[in-house]
Protein backbone atom coordinates (compact mmCIF):
# COMPACT_ATOMS: atom_id res chain seq x y z
CA UNK A 1 0.00 0.00 0.00
CA UNK A 2 1.31 3.48 -0.92
CA UNK A 3 1.98 5.84 1.97
CA UNK A 4 -0.75 8.33 0.94
CA UNK A 5 -3.30 5.49 0.77
CA UNK A 6 -2.22 4.35 4.24
CA UNK A 7 -2.66 7.87 5.62
CA UNK A 8 -6.14 8.22 4.09
CA UNK A 9 -7.16 4.82 5.45
CA UNK A 10 -5.91 5.73 8.90
CA UNK A 11 -7.72 9.08 8.87
CA UNK A 12 -10.96 7.38 7.87
CA UNK A 13 -10.56 4.87 10.68
CA UNK A 14 -9.75 7.56 13.23
CA UNK A 15 -12.82 9.49 12.11
CA UNK A 16 -14.87 6.43 13.10
CA UNK A 17 -13.35 6.67 16.57
CA UNK A 18 -14.54 10.29 16.80
CA UNK A 19 -13.30 12.93 19.22
CA UNK A 20 -10.22 15.14 19.25
CA UNK A 21 -6.45 14.85 19.29
CA UNK A 22 -6.67 15.60 23.00
CA UNK A 23 -8.78 12.50 23.57
CA UNK A 24 -6.40 10.46 21.43
CA UNK A 25 -3.37 11.68 23.38
CA UNK A 26 -5.14 10.82 26.61
CA UNK A 27 -4.70 7.14 25.76
CA UNK A 28 -0.92 7.56 25.57
CA UNK A 29 -0.23 9.22 28.92
CA UNK A 30 1.22 6.02 30.41
CA UNK A 31 3.70 5.83 27.53
CA UNK A 32 5.24 9.24 28.26
CA UNK A 33 7.59 9.64 31.20
CA UNK A 34 6.54 12.30 33.75
CA UNK A 35 10.22 13.24 33.84
CA UNK A 36 9.82 14.52 30.27
CA UNK A 37 6.27 15.90 30.53
CA UNK A 38 4.74 16.43 33.96
CA UNK A 39 1.04 16.60 34.72
CA UNK A 40 0.70 20.42 34.43
CA UNK A 41 2.50 20.37 31.08
CA UNK A 42 0.44 17.43 29.92
CA UNK A 43 -2.77 19.26 30.82
CA UNK A 44 -1.73 22.22 28.64
CA UNK A 45 -0.97 19.90 25.74
CA UNK A 46 -4.34 18.18 26.08
CA UNK A 47 -6.11 21.54 26.14
CA UNK A 48 -4.36 22.55 22.93
CA UNK A 49 -4.87 19.16 21.26
CA UNK A 50 -8.52 19.19 22.32
CA UNK A 51 -9.12 21.87 19.67
CA UNK A 52 -7.71 19.68 16.89
CA UNK A 53 -9.40 16.79 15.03
CA UNK A 54 -8.44 13.23 15.95
CA UNK A 55 -7.64 12.53 12.28
CA UNK A 56 -4.37 14.44 12.70
CA UNK A 57 -3.03 11.32 14.39
CA UNK A 58 -2.49 9.75 10.96
CA UNK A 59 0.44 12.09 10.28
CA UNK A 60 3.39 12.59 12.63
CA UNK A 61 2.74 14.50 15.84
CA UNK A 62 5.02 14.97 18.79
CA UNK A 63 6.85 17.10 21.29
CA UNK A 64 9.79 19.46 21.66
CA UNK A 65 11.49 18.45 24.90
CA UNK A 66 13.87 20.94 26.58
CA UNK A 67 16.63 18.70 27.92
CA UNK A 68 18.35 21.66 29.59
CA UNK A 69 15.41 22.51 31.86
CA UNK A 70 14.44 20.53 34.94
CA UNK A 71 10.81 21.56 34.50
CA UNK A 72 9.01 18.66 32.76
CA UNK A 73 7.23 20.53 29.98
CA UNK A 74 7.06 20.42 26.19
CA UNK A 75 5.84 22.18 23.10
CA UNK A 76 3.40 20.27 20.88
CA UNK A 77 3.65 19.74 17.13
CA UNK A 78 1.31 18.34 14.49
CA UNK A 79 1.24 18.12 10.70
CA UNK A 80 -1.42 18.10 8.01
CA UNK A 81 -1.74 17.86 4.25
CA UNK A 82 -4.00 19.50 1.68
CA UNK A 83 -6.91 17.41 0.45
CA UNK A 84 -7.31 15.53 3.74
CA UNK A 85 -9.81 15.55 6.59
CA UNK A 86 -7.69 17.80 8.85
CA UNK A 87 -7.23 20.27 5.99
CA UNK A 88 -11.00 20.42 5.50
CA UNK A 89 -11.42 20.99 9.25
CA UNK A 90 -9.24 24.12 9.20
CA UNK A 91 -10.75 25.39 5.96
CA UNK A 92 -14.25 25.08 7.45
CA UNK A 93 -13.10 26.86 10.61
CA UNK A 94 -11.66 29.72 8.56
CA UNK A 95 -14.98 30.15 6.77
CA UNK A 96 -17.14 30.02 9.91
CA UNK A 97 -14.94 31.86 12.42
CA UNK A 98 -13.06 34.85 11.05
CA UNK A 99 -11.41 35.36 14.46
CA UNK A 100 -9.54 32.04 14.29
CA UNK A 101 -6.11 33.28 13.18
CA UNK A 102 -4.60 29.80 13.01
CA UNK A 103 -7.33 28.42 10.76
CA UNK A 104 -7.15 31.54 8.57
CA UNK A 105 -3.38 31.18 8.10
CA UNK A 106 -3.66 27.47 7.29
CA UNK A 107 -6.51 28.10 4.86
CA UNK A 108 -4.42 30.75 3.07
CA UNK A 109 -1.52 28.32 2.66
CA UNK A 110 -3.80 25.51 1.53
CA UNK A 111 -5.43 27.88 -0.93
CA UNK A 112 -2.05 28.62 -2.50
CA UNK A 113 -1.32 24.90 -2.69
CA UNK A 114 -4.73 24.12 -4.18
CA UNK A 115 -4.48 26.64 -7.02
CA UNK A 116 -4.25 25.08 -10.47
CA UNK A 117 -0.62 24.68 -11.49
CA UNK A 118 0.44 25.98 -8.06
CA UNK A 119 4.16 26.85 -8.06
CA UNK A 120 4.14 26.55 -4.26
CA UNK A 121 2.82 23.00 -4.42
CA UNK A 122 5.51 22.11 -6.96
CA UNK A 123 8.10 23.05 -4.35
CA UNK A 124 6.65 21.98 -0.98
CA UNK A 125 4.07 19.40 -1.98
CA UNK A 126 0.97 18.99 0.16
CA UNK A 127 2.16 19.20 3.76
CA UNK A 128 2.72 21.79 6.45
CA UNK A 129 3.65 21.59 10.11
CA UNK A 130 2.38 23.44 13.18
CA UNK A 131 4.21 23.92 16.49
CA UNK A 132 2.32 25.15 19.55
CA UNK A 133 4.24 26.83 22.42
CA UNK A 134 2.44 24.80 25.09
CA UNK A 135 5.58 24.64 27.19
CA UNK A 136 6.18 28.38 27.34
CA UNK A 137 2.76 30.05 27.30
CA UNK A 138 0.84 30.92 30.45
CA UNK A 139 -2.24 28.96 31.54
CA UNK A 140 -5.29 29.94 29.53
CA UNK A 141 -3.26 31.80 26.92
CA UNK A 142 -3.94 30.78 23.33
CA UNK A 143 -0.88 30.32 21.16
CA UNK A 144 -0.80 31.09 17.45
CA UNK A 145 1.41 28.19 16.37
CA UNK A 146 4.56 28.44 14.32
CA UNK A 147 4.06 27.32 10.71
CA UNK A 148 6.63 25.37 8.71
CA UNK A 149 6.95 24.33 5.08
CA UNK A 150 9.48 21.86 3.70
CA UNK A 151 10.56 21.87 0.02
CA UNK A 152 10.16 18.12 -0.32
CA UNK A 153 8.85 17.98 -3.89
CA UNK A 154 11.50 20.20 -5.48
CA UNK A 155 14.48 20.33 -3.11
CA UNK A 156 16.13 23.73 -2.82
CA UNK A 157 19.86 23.10 -3.00
CA UNK A 158 22.77 25.48 -2.54
CA UNK A 159 24.71 27.37 -5.22
CA UNK A 160 22.10 30.11 -5.59
CA UNK A 161 20.16 28.95 -8.65
CA UNK A 162 16.73 28.72 -6.96
CA UNK A 163 16.17 32.21 -5.64
CA UNK A 164 12.69 32.21 -7.14
CA UNK A 165 11.75 29.08 -5.17
CA UNK A 166 13.13 30.55 -1.94
CA UNK A 167 11.15 33.78 -2.44
CA UNK A 168 8.00 31.82 -3.28
CA UNK A 169 8.06 29.84 -0.01
CA UNK A 170 8.98 32.84 2.15
CA UNK A 171 6.25 35.01 0.63
CA UNK A 172 3.68 32.24 1.10
CA UNK A 173 4.47 31.86 4.80
CA UNK A 174 4.65 35.57 5.56
CA UNK A 175 1.42 36.34 3.68
CA UNK A 176 -0.38 33.45 5.41
CA UNK A 177 -0.05 35.26 8.74
CA UNK A 178 -1.13 38.59 7.27
CA UNK A 179 2.28 40.07 6.56
CA UNK A 180 4.34 41.12 3.59
CA UNK A 181 8.02 40.41 2.98
CA UNK A 182 9.97 43.67 3.15
CA UNK A 183 12.93 44.54 0.92
CA UNK A 184 15.48 44.32 3.76
CA UNK A 185 14.03 41.01 4.93
CA UNK A 186 14.13 39.63 1.40
CA UNK A 187 17.74 40.79 0.95
CA UNK A 188 18.80 38.96 4.10
CA UNK A 189 17.00 35.77 3.03
CA UNK A 190 18.73 35.92 -0.35
CA UNK A 191 22.11 36.44 1.32
CA UNK A 192 21.61 33.37 3.51
CA UNK A 193 20.59 31.28 0.51
CA UNK A 194 23.25 32.50 -1.94
CA UNK A 195 26.02 31.59 0.51
CA UNK A 196 24.86 27.97 0.82
CA UNK A 197 27.40 25.43 -0.46
CA UNK A 198 26.23 23.42 -3.46
CA UNK A 199 25.92 20.19 -1.48
CA UNK A 200 23.53 21.62 1.13
CA UNK A 201 19.76 22.04 0.97
CA UNK A 202 17.14 24.33 2.44
CA UNK A 203 15.35 21.86 4.70
CA UNK A 204 12.52 24.01 6.04
CA UNK A 205 11.09 27.52 6.33
CA UNK A 206 9.22 28.71 9.41
CA UNK A 207 7.40 31.73 10.84
CA UNK A 208 6.46 32.35 14.49
CA UNK A 209 3.44 34.67 14.68
CA UNK A 210 3.41 34.69 18.50
CA UNK A 211 7.06 35.80 18.73
CA UNK A 212 9.17 38.64 17.39
CA UNK A 213 9.08 38.80 13.60
CA UNK A 214 11.63 36.44 12.01
CA UNK A 215 11.83 33.86 9.25
CA UNK A 216 13.58 30.68 10.36
CA UNK A 217 15.62 28.93 7.70
CA UNK A 218 16.94 25.42 8.31
CA UNK A 219 19.91 24.54 6.11
CA UNK A 220 21.08 20.93 6.18
CA UNK A 221 23.87 18.87 4.68
CA UNK A 222 27.11 20.54 5.79
CA UNK A 223 29.91 18.02 5.49
CA UNK A 224 32.38 19.41 8.01
CA UNK A 225 32.93 21.75 10.92
CA UNK A 226 34.99 24.01 8.69
CA UNK A 227 32.20 24.23 6.12
CA UNK A 228 29.67 25.26 8.78
CA UNK A 229 31.93 27.93 10.25
CA UNK A 230 32.90 29.31 6.84
CA UNK A 231 29.24 29.58 5.91
CA UNK A 232 28.42 31.50 9.09
CA UNK A 233 31.27 33.89 8.35
CA UNK A 234 30.06 34.38 4.77
CA UNK A 235 26.49 35.27 5.80
CA UNK A 236 27.64 37.55 8.60
CA UNK A 237 26.04 35.65 11.45
CA UNK A 238 26.54 37.95 14.48
CA UNK A 239 27.05 35.21 17.07
CA UNK A 240 30.23 33.57 18.35
CA UNK A 241 31.42 31.26 15.56
CA UNK A 242 34.12 30.00 17.92
CA UNK A 243 31.37 28.54 20.12
CA UNK A 244 29.87 26.72 17.13
CA UNK A 245 33.32 25.39 16.25
CA UNK A 246 33.82 24.15 19.81
CA UNK A 247 30.46 22.35 20.01
CA UNK A 248 30.91 20.54 16.69
CA UNK A 249 34.48 19.59 17.56
CA UNK A 250 33.66 17.95 20.86
CA UNK A 251 30.61 16.09 19.51
CA UNK A 252 32.62 14.73 16.57
CA UNK A 253 35.11 13.39 19.09
CA UNK A 254 32.34 11.46 20.84
CA UNK A 255 30.04 10.29 18.01
CA UNK A 256 29.97 9.66 14.27
CA UNK A 257 28.47 12.88 12.89
CA UNK A 258 27.67 12.30 9.20
CA UNK A 259 26.28 15.77 8.41
CA UNK A 260 25.34 19.00 10.17
CA UNK A 261 22.61 21.60 9.83
CA UNK A 262 21.93 25.11 11.10
CA UNK A 263 18.78 27.06 11.94
CA UNK A 264 19.13 30.77 11.27
CA UNK A 265 16.58 33.45 12.13
CA UNK A 266 16.34 36.12 9.43
CA UNK A 267 15.03 39.52 10.47
CA UNK A 268 14.68 42.78 8.60
CA UNK A 269 17.54 44.42 10.52
CA UNK A 270 19.94 41.49 10.60
CA UNK A 271 20.35 37.80 11.29
CA UNK A 272 19.38 36.69 14.77
CA UNK A 273 22.25 36.06 17.22
CA UNK A 274 20.94 32.62 18.24
CA UNK A 275 21.86 29.57 16.18
CA UNK A 276 20.25 26.14 16.15
CA UNK A 277 22.76 23.40 15.39
CA UNK A 278 21.65 19.93 14.31
CA UNK A 279 24.25 17.17 14.21
CA UNK A 280 23.07 14.25 12.11
CA UNK A 281 23.98 10.69 13.06
CA UNK A 282 21.55 9.08 10.60
CA UNK A 283 20.71 10.29 7.10
CA UNK A 284 16.95 10.53 6.49
CA UNK A 285 15.35 10.61 3.07
CA UNK A 286 11.80 11.94 3.00
CA UNK A 287 10.83 9.92 -0.09
CA UNK A 288 11.53 6.70 1.82
CA UNK A 289 8.28 5.19 3.15
CA UNK A 290 10.22 4.02 6.24
CA UNK A 291 11.46 7.55 6.93
CA UNK A 292 10.02 7.56 10.43
CA UNK A 293 11.52 4.25 11.58
CA UNK A 294 14.63 4.25 13.76
CA UNK A 295 16.65 1.29 14.92
CA UNK A 296 16.37 0.87 18.68
CA UNK A 297 20.01 1.81 19.22
CA UNK A 298 20.56 4.38 16.44
CA UNK A 299 20.53 7.30 18.86
CA UNK A 300 22.58 5.74 21.67
CA UNK A 301 25.98 7.18 20.58
CA UNK A 302 24.61 10.71 20.28
CA UNK A 303 22.76 10.52 23.61
CA UNK A 304 25.97 9.32 25.24
CA UNK A 305 27.83 12.24 23.65
CA UNK A 306 25.14 14.61 24.89
CA UNK A 307 25.48 13.29 28.44
CA UNK A 308 28.88 15.01 28.73
CA UNK A 309 27.29 18.45 28.38
CA UNK A 310 26.76 20.21 31.72
CA UNK A 311 23.52 21.88 30.62
CA UNK A 312 21.69 18.57 30.06
CA UNK A 313 19.48 17.16 32.85
CA UNK A 314 20.62 13.52 33.30
CA UNK A 315 17.18 12.24 34.33
CA UNK A 316 15.63 13.65 31.16
CA UNK A 317 18.32 12.12 28.98
CA UNK A 318 17.76 8.72 30.59
CA UNK A 319 14.01 9.00 29.98
CA UNK A 320 14.60 10.09 26.38
CA UNK A 321 16.72 6.99 25.76
CA UNK A 322 13.60 4.89 26.26
CA UNK A 323 11.46 6.88 23.83
CA UNK A 324 12.39 4.92 20.71
CA UNK A 325 10.47 1.65 20.68
CA UNK A 326 9.46 -1.12 18.32
CA UNK A 327 6.22 -0.62 16.35
CA UNK A 328 3.42 -1.33 18.82
CA UNK A 329 0.06 -2.87 17.94
CA UNK A 330 -2.98 -1.16 19.45
CA UNK A 331 -6.67 -2.04 19.27
CA UNK A 332 -9.66 0.31 19.11
CA UNK A 333 -13.30 0.05 18.14
CA UNK A 334 -12.46 0.78 14.50
CA UNK A 335 -9.82 -1.94 14.35
CA UNK A 336 -6.10 -2.46 14.73
CA UNK A 337 -3.43 0.25 14.57
CA UNK A 338 0.35 0.39 14.67
CA UNK A 339 2.01 3.08 16.80
CA UNK A 340 5.45 4.29 15.73
CA UNK A 341 7.59 6.32 18.12
CA UNK A 342 11.05 7.79 17.68
CA UNK A 343 13.45 10.72 17.86
CA UNK A 344 13.43 12.92 14.77
CA UNK A 345 16.35 15.17 15.71
CA UNK A 346 18.07 16.94 18.58
CA UNK A 347 18.87 20.64 18.31
CA UNK A 348 21.71 22.36 20.13
CA UNK A 349 21.09 26.08 20.61
CA UNK A 350 24.09 28.40 20.76
CA UNK A 351 23.86 31.99 21.95
CA UNK A 352 25.89 34.29 24.15
CA UNK A 353 29.14 32.54 23.16
CA UNK A 354 28.16 29.13 24.49
CA UNK A 355 25.78 26.18 24.22
CA UNK A 356 22.63 27.31 26.04
CA UNK A 357 19.90 24.80 25.19
CA UNK A 358 19.45 21.21 24.04
CA UNK A 359 16.06 20.22 22.64
CA UNK A 360 14.85 16.79 21.54
CA UNK A 361 12.16 16.57 18.87
CA UNK A 362 10.29 13.29 19.30
CA UNK A 363 7.40 11.95 17.28
CA UNK A 364 4.49 9.54 17.35
CA UNK A 365 2.37 8.44 14.42
CA UNK A 366 -0.50 5.98 14.03
CA UNK A 367 -1.21 3.77 11.05
CA UNK A 368 -4.30 1.72 10.38
CA UNK A 369 -2.42 -0.01 7.54
CA UNK A 370 -0.98 -2.80 9.67
CA UNK A 371 1.32 -3.97 6.85
CA UNK A 372 3.64 -1.16 7.99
Amino acid sequence: MEIDEAITLTQDRLAEEGGTMGQLLGHFRHRISPVLIGDPGWTRILECAGKLPITMGALPFGFELPLHERSPKADFGVSLARGTRPAAFFQDRARTDRTDETATAIARLLGQMDAEGSPLREIVGRKLMLEYDTGSTRDGEDSFPALFLRPGERPIVGAGSQLGDVAMVVDALVSSVGGETGDAERDNVERVYKAQPADTRMDSFGVFPSRSRAIRLAIMGFESRRQVCSYLEDVGWPGAISAVDSVITRFKERANIVRSGVNIDVRAQSLGPTLGLTLIVKQRYTKDSRYWLDGLTDWDPFLKALSHEDIVVPEKLAALAGWVSKPTTLFAKSGRYVLLRGIHHIKLVISGERLQHAKAYVFMVLSGAVSL
